[in-house]
C-alpha cells in the first residue's frame, strides 16, 4: 500500500510538471483587448509560452503596446532570442522569473538579450528576477565568434528609461550597456536602482553617453573575460558623446578583473560638453585597482567640468586604490572624506594614489584637490606616486590627507614642498626629436640578405608603421603576424604603401589571427612608408626579402612584449642623443641596454615603468655609427606594453646593422 501510494504521488507531480513546461496557447481574448484599448495591464503568458523558445510570444506581448505587462513566473525560465523593447511601457517581471538567453543563439556579435533603441517611457521592474546568458559558450571560440558586446541590457539613443531590481549575469558583454543608436544622439534621464550586475564578460555597466543618469544601491561585482573588466566604465567613443550631470550613489563593486570605476574619458577633447560626475557612499572592494580617471592629454586637449567622490571606501585592490591621469587646467578630480585601505599590499612600487602622465601629454598632470582623505596603508610607501612617462610635470594638486599607520593617525597638508618630497619629477635634458620633414632616406647598405630583414622580435600595438627599402623591379614579400591581445577582437587590417613619389600601394589586408603572405612588384626605386595598425592587438612582419624598419617619425614607437635588438644610426657630427623607454603606467615594466658601436654597455634600467632617457654626448667629429638599444624582459615586473623614443637621432630602428634605413644626407 504504501509503495502504491508512492508510486501515485511521484506520478502527480511528474504530471503537474508536465502540464507546467507544456506550452501554452495564447489567450485570445486579453490579446484582443490589449488591442482595443480596454485592457491596460495583462501578463506574457496571454500571448502563449513556449519552454523550448519563448522569442514569439514575449516579443508580441512586448509589441501588443500593452502599458503594463507582466511577465509571470513559470515553470521554467522565458527562453528567447534578443528581444526588442518598445516605447511608453511598464515590464514588471515577477519575483523568481529567469529571462534566459537561448543557448546556441547570440552568434552575432552584437547579439543582445534585451535592446531598447530610440525609445522612450519604459520602465523593468524586477525584484527577484535575473537576465541570464551563456558567458562560458560566447568565451569558446569553437563555438562563438569574440566579441565583447553580446550585453545583457543595452540602452542606446533613448530617454526616460528605468530600471529596477534585477540582476544581469553572464553575459557576453555587459550587464548594461549606455551607447547610441543615432549618431549624436545621447541617452537622457536613466534611472538604475537596486541592480544587480554580476559575473558579466567585460563591464558590470558601460556609459558610452548619458546625460541625467543616476545609478543608485547597485552591486557590480565579479566582471571578468575581456578588458577593462571593471566594475562600471564611462568611455565615450567620440568627442560629441556626452559624460553630464552623472550621479552613483551608495553602490557596492567588488571582485572585478578590472579597476571598480573607470573613467576613461580620453576620446573627450576640448571641444565637448563640460562632463559632471559624482560618486556618493560607493565602496571598492578587491577590485584590481579601485578608481582611475583619465582625460586627454594630447593636443586636442581635454573637456572641461568636474569629477567627484564623497564619503567614498577603496579597499584592498591589488593595485592602486586611486589612479589620475589628466592635464591640470582642464576638469578637476575631487575626492572629500574618501579612504582608501590596504591598496596594492603585494607591489611597494605602486602607491595607494598614483597620478601619471602618458605619451604625448602636452601640459602637466594635476587639477586634483584631496578633503581630509584617509590613506590606511600597511607598507613603508609614500601615499603618493607620480609616474612619469609624458616628460611633463605637477601642478594644482592640493588638499589634506590623513595619513593612518600602525593605529596612529598624521594629517597632512598637500603643500608643494610635501609633494616635491613623495613626487620627484624626472628631469631629463631636453633633447627634441631630429626633424625629417622633406629629408629623403636611403638603404644604409645596397645588398642586404633576407635573413638580416627579419623583423619577427617588434610586436607593434597601436602604431603600425614601417619603412621599406625597395629597387624598381624586386619581387618584394613579407609576411604579417597579426594576433590577439588578450581577448580583444580583430577585423582585416589593410597594409598601406606609400612610394617615394607618393603613389599609394595597397597589396593585401592582414588576415586577424593569421600569417599573411604580402606581395608586390616595386614600381620605383627608395623607401616606401609602410603602414599595418592592428589597434589594440598585436602585429609584427617576418621572412621579408627587403629590409623593413620601424618608423617612429611620427613620435613614441608602441609596443608588446618585443625583447631584442633595435639598431639605430647617428649621423656623423651628432654631439648628443637621447633614447628613451619606458612602460605603461604603473603595471607595466621594460628593461633596456644601451650599447655603443664597440658592443659596450653604456648604460641600463630594469623594471622601468615609468619613463627612462639614456643621455649621450660625443666627441666633436665623431663620424656616423651604429648603436644598439637592447630591450628585455623586466626581472621583476609585468611585461606587457612598452615604448621606445629616439631624440637627436633619426627615430628608425632596424632589426640589424645590415638592414638599417638612415637620412641620404
Amino acid at each position: 500500500m504504501y509503495k502504491s501510494t508512492v508510486a501515485l504521488a511521484i506520478l502527480l507531480s511528474l504530471l503537474v510538471a508536465s502540464i507546467c513546461s507544456a506550452q501554452i496557447a495564447p489567450d485570445q481574448q486579453i490579446i484582443d483587448g490589449v488591442a482595443a484599448g480596454t485592457i491596460q495591464e495583462a501578463k506574457a503568458s496571454a500571448w502563449g509560452f513556449d519552454p523550448e523558445d519563448s522569442t514569439a510570444q514575449l516579443q508580441a506581448a512586448i509589441d501588443s503596446g500593452v502599458p503594463k505587462l507582466i511577465v509571470d513566473k513559470m515553470a521554467g525560465p522565458w527562453i528567447v532570442t534578443p528581444l526588442t523593447l518598445v516605447s511608453d511601457q511598464d515590464i514588471l517581471f515577477e519575483e523568481g522569473v529567469e529571462l534566459l538567453a537561448k543557448r546556441g543563439e547570440y552568434l552575432s556579435k552584437n547579439a543582445t538579450l534585451v535592446t531598447a533603441s530610440n525609445k522612450e517611457n519604459i520602465t523593468l521592474t524586477g525584484y527577484g528576477a535575473t537576465f541570464r546568458m551563456w558567458q562560458e559558450d560566447y568565451d569558446n571560440p569553437a563555438k562563438y565568434d569574440r566579441a565583447e558586446w553580446r550585453h545583457c541590457l543595452s540602452i542606446r539613443s533613448s530617454s526616460n528609461i528605468e530600471v529596477y531590481g534585477l540582476t544581469l549575469t553572464e553575459s557576453g558583454g555587459d550587464g548594461i550597456y549606455l551607447g547610441t543608436a543615432i549618431a549624436g544622439v545621447t541617452n537622457k534621464d536613466i534611472i538604475i536602482k537596486d541592480v544587480v550586475c554580476d559575473k558579466n564578460y567585460r563591464q558590470g555597466i558601460s556609459v558610452i553617453t548619458a546625460e541625467n543618469l543616476f545609478i543608485e544601491s547597485c552591486t557590480l561585482t565579479n566582471t571578468g573575460g575581456t578588458a577593462p573588466m571593471a566594475g562600471i566604465d564611462f568611455e565615450p567613443n567620440k568627442p560629441g558623446e556626452r559624460v553630464v550631470n552623472c550621479v552613483m550613489r551608495d553602490c557596492i563593486i567588488g571582485g572585478n578583473s578590472g579597476n571598480g570605476i573607470v573613467m576613461y574619458l580620453r576620446p573627450l577633447d576640448a571641444t565637448s560638453v563640460d562632463i559632471s560626475l559624482r560618486f556618493e557612499n560607493c565602496v571598492c572592494t578587491g577590485d584590481r585597482g579601485a578608481a582611475r580617471v583619465t582625460l586627454n592629454e594630447g593636443a586636442a586637449g581635454a573637456p572641461d567640468g568636474l569629477v567627484e567622490f564623497v564619503d567614498c571606501v577603496f579597499q584592498d585592490a591589488y593595485g592602486s586604490g586611486i589612479q589620475v591621469s589628466k592635464p591640470a587646467d582642464r576638469s578637476r578630480v575631487r575626492f572629500v572624506n574618501c579612504s582608501v585601505i590596504n591598496p596594492a599590499a603585494g607591489a611597494v612600487a605602486i602607491a595607494p594614489i598614483m597620478l601619471l602622465s602618458r605619451q604625448g601629454a602636452v601640459s602637466p598632470v594635476g587639477g586634483v584637490e584631496f578633503v581630509d582623505c584617509v590613506v590606511s596603508d600597511t607598507l613603508d610607501r609614500n601615499p603618493i606616486k607620480y609616474v612619469n612617462a609624458g616628460d611633463v610635470g605637477i601642478e594644482d594638486v592640493t588638499g589634506t590627507l590623513i595619513i593612518e599607520k600602525d593605529g596612529q593617525r598624521e594629517t597632512v597638508a598637500l603643500t608643494e614642498e610635501v609633494l616635491a618630497e613623495w613626487m620627484p619629477v624626472m628631469e631629463w635634458k631636453d633633447i627634441p626629436h631630429l626633424d625629417l620633414e622633406g629629408v629623403a632616406l636611403k638603404p644604409m647598405n645596397a645588398d642586404v640578405p633576407a635573413d638580416a630583414c627579419n623583423f619577427g622580435q617588434a610586436r607593434v600595438r597601436r602604431t603600425g608603421a614601417f619603412l621599406l627599402s625597395a629597387t624598381e623591379g624586386d619581387e618584394v614579400s613579407f609576411t604579417v603576424h597579426y594576433f590577439q591581445v588578450g581577448k580583444y577582437g580583430g577585423k582585416p587590417v589593410p597594409v598601406v604603401l606609400t612610394t617615394p613619389s607618393g603613389a599609394e600601394l595597397r597589396p593585401g589586408e592582414a588576415i586577424f589571427l593569421e600569417n599573411t603572405e604580402i606581395s608586390f612588384t616595386a614600381p620605383e626605386t627608395g623607401v616606401y612608408d609602410l603602414v599595418a595598425d592592428p589597434g589594440a592587438n598585436r602585429l609584427r612582419i617576418t621572412q621579408s626579402t627587403n629590409p623593413i624598419n620601424l618608423d617612429g617619425r611620427g613620435g613614441t614607437v608602441g609596443l608588446i612584449g618585443s625583447a631584442g635588438d633595435y639598431y639605430f644610426w647617428v649621423p656623423a657630427g651628432t654631439r648628443e642623443f637621447g633614447a628613451r623607454v619606458c612602460g605603461e603606467g604603473a603595471g607595466e615594466s621594460v628593461a633596456a641596454k644601451l650599447i655603443n658601436p664597440a658592443g659596450e654597455i653604456v648604460a641600463e634600467v630594469d623594471n622601468c615603468f615609468e619613463t627612462y632617457q639614456f643621455e649621450v654626448e660625443l666627441p666633436e667629429g665623431t663620424e656616423g655609427q651604429v648603436w644598439l638599444l637592447k630591450i628585455q624582459k623586466p626581472s621583476a615586473m609585468p611585461w606587457e606594453d612598452h615604448y621606445m623614443d629616439l631624440r637627436g637621432v633619426p627615430p628608425i630602428l632596424s632589426p640589424t646593422p645590415e638592414a638599417l634605413i638612415i637620412p641620404a644626407q
